[in-house]
């Protein structure tokens, strides 16, 4: 009996290894899966038909990356008064004001338009919280406040694009279509997660799992990447203007989008780890979360698809930056440890 409790701690210990290697890895494992997809779509035929695993692929990708929001621990969050308040205010506030100007100011085009705010108006609910441990952010707090961020931002959504684009919001997107996919690629995943959490709180077996599970966000995201480039990159004529006029709007928003969280939590009195949590939450979206929302909009492809890839690699390049620089931000104030879900 001894044996098997010290293997199971053994087979624990080397998954929880194995998943901090993935998640400190995971941009390099990203750039990978697109590279390698890049040289398979260019050198393949009839590699759009990876289209129609697109869906069961972000169906997976979201239910792993759902299982690691602690949504159990949805009261703790609101115990975090001050500082959620103020990730609200910088997220849904004046993240808006900042996405409507760079739009306004470098895009004419409403579908462009709508890409471009589906993508930067969605906080990032998954790996902005490795990001930010590893540049030196509480990262505990924003963990616990995901499971608000994840349903404010469905709730405005619709909200933000109606204000935004006006009457152009009816040419492109329609309800059913919409809703369908909320429902089935969201929704589903969503409550599955909960469902997944609740099991294994209860069960050995179902915190094995969840464990086991615990693994798959990086390489689950990895494939929704290698399975978008090889089926829209063929198709990808029409959409390289489009992405060579969102660049600078995505490149712009990677600059200012920290400065204005870390300026107003500082301004707000929050020490500097959690105001760098801030800047962190600020800057990184929750691209392939809503890309199945994009995909519902009639002819997205291959437009939709390429701008959102486009702001994810812009993106990940960002965090490469902003785990050295926002790091130093506010000092050498301690920085508490990230506590694993």
């Amino acid at each position: 009996m001894e044996t098997d409790r010290e293997s199971i701690q053994v087979a624990r210990m080397n998954i929880e290894k194995l998943r901090g290697v993935l998640e400190q890895k995971q941009v390099f494992v990203y750039f990978g899966s697109v590279l390698i997809a890049t040289m398979v779509a260019m050198s393949t035929s009839g590699t759009t038909a990876a289209e129609g695993a697109i869906n069961p692929a972000l169906g997976f990708m979201l239910f792993v990356t759902f299982l690691q929001v602690p949504l159990a621990e949805l009261g703790q969050a609101l115990r975090q008064i001050r500082f959620l308040l103020i990730l609200l205010i910088v997220n849904f506030v004046l993240i808006p004001v900042l996405v409507l100007t760079l739009v306004g100011f470098f895009l004419d085009d409403p579908m462009l338009r709508l890409g471009v705010m589906l993508v930067l108006l969605a906080p990032c609910i998954d790996y902005v919280v490795t990001f930010s441990h590893l540049g030196r952010a509480d990262a505990r707090l924003l963990l616990a406040t995901t499971p608000v961020l994840l349903i404010v931002q469905m709730l405005m959504l619709p909200v933000y694009l109606g204000l935004i684009l006006g009457k152009d919001v009816a040419r492109y997107i329609e309800a059913g279509p919409f809703v369908h996919a909320f429902a089935w690629l969201i929704a589903v995943p969503l409550v599955l997660a909960g469902l997944t959490q609740l099991y294994a709180r209860k069960s050995r077996v179902g915190k094995q799992l969840s464990q086991m599970l615990g693994l798959m966000p990086v390489p689950a995201t990895a494939l929704v990447l290698f399975i978008v480039i090889i089926a829209v990159l063929p198709q990808i004529g029409p959409a390289i203007d489009a992405v060579t006029k969102v660049l600078p709007v995505y490149v712009t928003y990677a600059v200012l989008a920290p400065v204005i969280g870390w300026w107003i939590a500082r301004r707000m009195k929050l020490d500097a780890p959690s105001s760098r949590s801030v800047a962190f939450s600020a800057a990184t979206r929750n691209s392939l979360v809503v890309l199945p929302l994009a995909l519902a909009v009639p002819g997205a492809i291959p437009v939709l698809p390429a701008i959102i890839v486009a702001q994810t690699l812009v993106e990940l390049i960002s965090e490469l930056v902003y785990m050295r620089v926002i790091a130093r931000w506010g000092g050498g104030e301690r920085t508490p440890q990230r506590t694993d879900i």
